[in-house]
């Protein structure tokens, strides 16, 4: 992340809702060139360090599996598009033993588009994830974000923070954003 703001103050995201489901964005600037955040986002062994253990065919149309430790949850996706080093589409479901195992809202299908655009030496980043419960959004918007920075971290070198203290100073910010969806 390139802002001068530090992260403790800072949102990435806005919420909306899209056919009575929610959609999150989240948009930053990173200090590395197209190319290497493309490759931070879609090669397995670096999508590991910052954010879930993927697997299977990951071509367009291909089929995967996911596992972020940090939240214990596994998941089933494919690949809709891929335009490298430009632009992601993946749809993904929570698997029911993963949902059966945690405490979070029943299996839902959800659409994540990752669009890059080279800004001089760096590059900015837009996540749109759509199709959450309207009533979790808030939650979606903090974890999305939280992703986010850590995708910052990893690729500044740095380590993380404490995820369970940042998670709780976002809550209640993408609370109010959500009470304000219509």
């Amino acid at each position: 992340m390139t802002s001068n703001a530090q992260a403790g103050t800072r949102i990435l995201g806005s919420l909306r809702s899209a056919d009575g489901k929610g959609v999150v964005r989240i948009e930053d600037r990173f200090d590395t060139n197209i190319d290497d955040l493309w490759s931070a986002i879609t090669d397995p062994a670096r999508l590991a360090r910052w954010h879930a253990q993927i697997e299977g065919d990951l071509r367009p149309g291909g089929q995967f599996r996911t596992y972020v430790e940090a939240d214990d949850i596994e998941s089933t996706g494919r690949i809709a598009a891929c335009e490298p080093p430009r632009r992601l589409v993946v749809s993904t479901r929570e698997t029911d033993e993963s949902w059966r195992k945690g405490n979070g809202v029943p299996p839902f299908d959800e659409t994540l588009e990752a669009t890059l655009t080279a800004d001089g030496d760096h590059t900015i980043l837009v996540i749109e994830v759509k199709g959450m419960p309207l009533d979790k959004i808030a939650f979606y918007g903090a974890g999305w974000q939280i992703h986010a920075e850590n995708l910052a971290v990893y690729l500044s070198g740095r380590e993380r923070g404490d995820t369970e203290a940042r998670w709780a100073g976002l809550v209640p910010r993408y609370q109010n954003l959500a009470a304000n969806i219509a």
